[in-house]
């Protein structure tokens, strides 16, 4: 199955827009769906999550008529970092609580603490009726580091192996491999910035990241020739340098700067995403107007896919 689709589930930036001047681009937060060589692969878990949990819950009932003949859910999530905007939709995705599902969450606080004991202090609990280890599918949460790599193969568990390029030889001609490296340009301990590659095709996800002056050269090597670049972009210029309220040092992107990346590391297309929640469908429509011109730029909006092979 030689396929590599991705689909935007959620859009936005901090917290989710439930108001009818946020249709065309969606309200939902981050959230994006690949599908590749018949891999699951969902990057973080904002509350587009939500509906890709409702339509995979959808065709496993579907699967059979009884829960022994049905297809079990299987999915790999990757978490760029724990503010809530990336975990709102964790709690609520339903395959978690179907006793054959197997979910593998993957992502890195710090070297102090565990993905999985975070988790198990900000979503659950006190915060919701159940504690982590009440989830009744086979959840298994793992920190990866930027040394390591995810090599995803068929009829096999997630494989973790250090990886020096996507050219290594543990990686064979089917696999799909996943790396990371994490940028300390968003507050307060970084975010991991995934690249996704599959048969000389590739996928950067880079949200939650403020660029530097000149361009940050460490997402630029990173993202070299990438096939597709999704990058934050969560303000225009005139509001990140507003001499009253300016959003320099709050960890986020302007919309040039997702284009200076873009030009920089020779990305074949560049996806904006994580928009402000105080733009609006009109808002977007009008920062639009200054790329119409270029088909290789891109704004997200919930339902976008995308084909790389």
């Amino acid at each position: 199955m030689s396929e590599f689709n991705v689909k935007f589930r959620g859009v936005r930036g901090s917290y989710p827009m439930a108001n009818k001047d946020f249709l065309e681009y969606g309200g939902n937060t981050s959230c994006v769906e690949v599908n590749v060589n018949g891999h699951l692969i969902i990057l973080d878990a904002g509350t587009g999550l939500i509906d890709i949990g409702n339509r995979l819950i959808k065709d496993y009932i579907s699967s059979g008529l009884t829960a022994s003949e049905r297809t079990p859910i299987k999915a790999t999530v990757l978490i760029s970092h724990i503010h809530q905007d990336h975990l709102h939709g964790f709690t609520f995705f339903r395959p978690l609580h179907i006793p054959s599902s197997c979910i593998n969450v993957f992502g890195n606080v710090n070297y102090n603490e565990s993905l999985s004991d975070e988790l198990a202090e900000l979503l659950f609990g006190k915060s919701f009726p159940l504690d982590l280890g009440d989830i009744a599918g086979n959840l298994n949460i793992q920190d990866i580091t930027e040394t390591e790599g995810i090599i995803l193969r068929e009829g096999e568990e997630p494989i973790i192996k250090r990886i020096e390029n996507e050219n290594d030889t543990k990686v064979k001609k089917d696999d799909v491999l996943i790396t990371c490296y994490r940028s300390y340009a968003h507050p307060q301990e970084g975010v991991l910035v995934y690249k996704i590659s599959y048969k000389n095709k590739t996928l950067v996800y880079a949200t939650d990241k403020e660029s530097y002056p000149g361009g940050d050269k460490k997402l630029v090597n990173f993202a070299r020739n990438c096939d597709l670049l999704i990058h934050d972009s969560q303000y225009t210029t005139e509001d990140y340098m507003d001499p009253y309220t300016p959003k320099q040092g709050y960890g986020h992107s302007t919309f040039e700067m997702a284009v200076e990346a873009k030009n920089q590391s020779n990305a074949k297309k560049l996806v904006f995403f994580h928009y402000d929640p105080g733009y609006d469908d009109a808002k977007l429509n009008a920062i639009k107007e200054n790329y119409k011109k270029d088909d290789n730029i891109l704004f997200a909006y919930e339902g976008l896919e995308l084909d790389l092979m």
